[in-house]
This record gives structure tokens, C-alpha cells and sequence, in this order.
């Protein structure tokens, strides 16, 4: 095991969203600094970095120089070429590796990896053609759920198929191939757990998470999440199990889908800090990020126990910033802005938690949960 970073180093993170940028604010409070390599300009991880690099992700010079003045390297978002964590890691150690990224990027590598880690998920079929998406129809059934194995997030790349009609035009459309058919899942909810594992092979896993979602973004998540303590505990579990597979040094997010039984299936795995994660900012005494920072770090991981239930609600695009004024005057609620310069339609411009006392979201109704948000 590697000796933790010192206060003063620097913790090089690829992606400037802005969960680059509160895992920067977290790594500050650390005493560590954060450069941020990024392709765009003003990106929000940029705002609150000690220093940036803005290069191209397949830019080998950028890259070994921003290797040579950081001290680790992490990731904010999974769609970062592997061939970038891979040009990095004989450079500089690379936390989470270019191995759990692999596996993440790659839908068809994911649930076959999720099955091996003991996390059931629904059946699925690799789709490389016309005339296999036929055949996996037939054996799956309808309805079901065309998904690109790469690139797709928050709805993008994914197509539900309700009838035979809807299958040629969904793959005509969803780009690149091959494409993944699943089987549509009943579910009554939807959670997530976030698990961090430390260089010591430490684990620390928060309270799984209900969340809801608005136009296919994730908008509303309660911590914690309204299922059975049997539902929750296997939820935690199975996050803890996955982080143990990969070998994971870092943080991960695992959503799993609530079957009427109660019993669950894996959905997606997300290798590091998560939106359905932020409630931890302000409902525990270690965020999610500063968690990530630790993990990445070298240092021991913090107890994730909640002091708070919470409530947190996204705000997206021109409607959610129109809310800053009002949520910024609420008592009992802390927001976040990002510090993203257009308010687009669609676009993730901050969040807002809604703190309740420990033990008081199972007994509320969500008009109850949800006021002042």
C-alpha cells in the first residue's frame, strides 16, 4: 500500500464538469490542490482549480505533461477515452485504473461484469444487426429497451420498443453499433447506492437513495430511499460487491431497479462521484466527493452514517436557475450552483438539498418532503 499524499499535492482530474469541480472544492478542504485537463475552456471544475490544462483528450504531449505535475489521477465522468486513463497510468497512478473504466464504458462488458459480481440484472442480448435485433426480440419479448452500449446518458442513445414496427427505425437511428436490447423492466423504484473503496481495499458505503426522474435526468433523489431495510441493506451490498470486483480505488455509484418483491436488479454502474449522491453534501459529516478525494488520495475513508435525511432536487435548465432566488432564501435548504454559463434547456445548472431530522422522511408523504423545494 502506497503512503497517503501529502497535504500541498495534486490530484489531476480529467473532466471540468461540475463534478470535477466539487470534487476540487472537496479536495481544497483537504489541503490539496486540483489541475483540471479538460478540452473546454471556462469549464466549471476550472472556476475553483489551482490550475488547468485545456488539450484535446487524445493530446499525448498534453498528457504527459499534466501527468508530470500532479501527484494521482482521477476522473469525473466515465466517457473519457480509455485510451487517455491508458497513456496516463505508466506515467502517474491512476485511481480508479484504466481497467474499471473498460468495464463501465461499455454496456455489454458491464452486464456481463455486474453478473459475475453476483448483482442480478434483466436479460439482454448483444445487437449487432437487423436481423439480431429480430432474433433477440423474439427471445426477450416486447416490450423492451434498445440502448447504445457507449456514449448514452440522462435518456441519449436508447429507444423503447413497444411493437415489431419500432425496431427497424431504432436501429436505423441509435448510433454507434453494436447496440444492447434489454428486457423492459417492471420496477416500482428506482435507488442507488455509492460505495467508496480506499487503497487499503477499505470500504465505505452510504444509505441507498429513491430517485425520480423528469424528461429521462435524474431530478428528485431521497435519502434515504422509502424501501424495505431488507431492499436498502441488499442495495448497499451489492454496491460494496461491485466496488470489490473491479478492484475499485475511488468511488462508485450503482443503480438497481425495485422489483414489486422487493428484490432488485443492476442497472448501471457510474465509477465515480454521482448526482444521485449530492444529499451527502450537506446530510453527512463526508460528501460523496471529499469521500472520492480520500479514496484517491490514500487517505482512510470517512464514516458515511448520515446525521440528516434529505431531499435533493436538480436544478435543470432556465426553469431550475429561476428557482436560485426563492431556494436561496428557504430555511433548511442548501443549494449549489455550478458556475455554468449558458442555462440551456435540459442542462444540470445546480442542485438543492432539503435537510430533514434523522429518521423523518419514511413518515412523510412527498408534499411533505418536497416543500420548500
Amino acid at each position: 500500500m502506497s503512503a497517503p499524499l501529502p497535504p500541498g499535492a495534486t490530484i489531476g482530474i480529467l473532466g471540468g464538469g461540475q463534478l470535477g469541480r466539487m470534487s476540487a472544492l472537496a479536495a481544497a478542504r483537504l489541503g490539496y490542490r486540483c489541475h483540471i485537463y479538460a478540452p473546454e475552456a471556462e469549464s466549471p471544475g476550472m472556476q475553483v482549480a489551482a490550475a488547468h490544462t485545456i488539450a484535446p483528450y487524445e493530446d499525448a504531449a498534453a498528457l504527459a505533461r499534466f501527468a508530470a505535475a500532479v501527484d494521482v489521477v482521477t476522473f469525473e465522468f466515465e466517457n473519457v477515452p480509455a485510451a487517455t486513463l491508458a497513456a496516463l497510468e505508466p506515467l502517474a497512478p491512476c485511481r480508479p485504473g484504466v481497467g474499471v473504466l473498460q468495464v463501465c464504458q461499455d454496456r455489454l462488458a458491464e452486464k456481463a461484469f455486474l453478473a459475475r459480481a453476483g448483482v442480478p440484472v434483466a436479460p439482454w442480448r448483444a445487437v449487432h444487426t437487423e436481423a439480431e435485433l429480430t432474433a433477440a426480440v423474439a427471445e426477450i419479448g416486447l416490450p423492451a429497451v434498445l440502448k447504445t452500449t457507449r456514449m448514452g446518458y440522462d435518456g441519449r442513445g436508447q429507444a423503447v420498443l413497444r411493437s415489431p414496427d419500432d425496431l427497424a427505425p431504432a436501429f436505423a437511428r441509435l448510433a454507434p453499433k453494436p447496440l444492447i436490447l434489454e428486457a423492459f423492466v417492471p420496477f416500482v423504484a428506482e435507488v442507488s447506492a455509492i460505495a467508496a473503496r480506499g487503497v487499503d481495499g477499505a470500504l465505505a458505503v452510504y444509505d441507498a437513495v429513491e430517485n425520480r426522474h423528469h424528461h429521462h435526468i435524474l431530478d428528485l433523489s431521497f435519502a434515504p430511499a422509502r424501501v424495505s431495510a431488507a431492499t436498502a441493506a441488499l442495495a448497499r451490498r451489492h454496491a460494496g460487491q461491485v466496488a470489490e470486483a473491479l478492484g475499485l480505488v475511488g468511488l462508485l455509484a450503482l443503480e438497481l431497479f425495485v422489483l414489486p418483491d422487493g428484490t432488485l436488479l443492476g442497472n448501471e454502474i457510474a465509477p465515480r462521484p454521482h448526482n444521485s449522491g449530492h444529499w451527502t453534501m450537506d446530510a453527512c459529516l463526508a460528501s460523496q466527493f471529499e469521500q472520492h478525494v480520500r479514496a484517491v488520495a490514500g487517505l482512510p475513508l470517512a464514516d458515511p452514517a448520515r446525521h440528516h435525511d434529505a431531499v435533493m432536487k436538480n436544478l435543470v435548465g432556465p426553469e431550475g436557475l429561476a428557482a436560485w432566488p426563492r431556494l436561496v432564501a428557504q430555511p433548511g435548504v442548501a443549494p449549489h450552483l455550478y458556475g455554468k454559463a449558458e442555462a440551456r434547456p435540459g442542462r444540470k445548472l445546480g442542485h438543492a438539498n432539503r435537510l430533514l431530522a434523522l429518521g423523518s422522511l419514511a413518515e412523510m408523504d412527498d408534499a411533505t418532503a418536497l416543500k420548500g423545494l
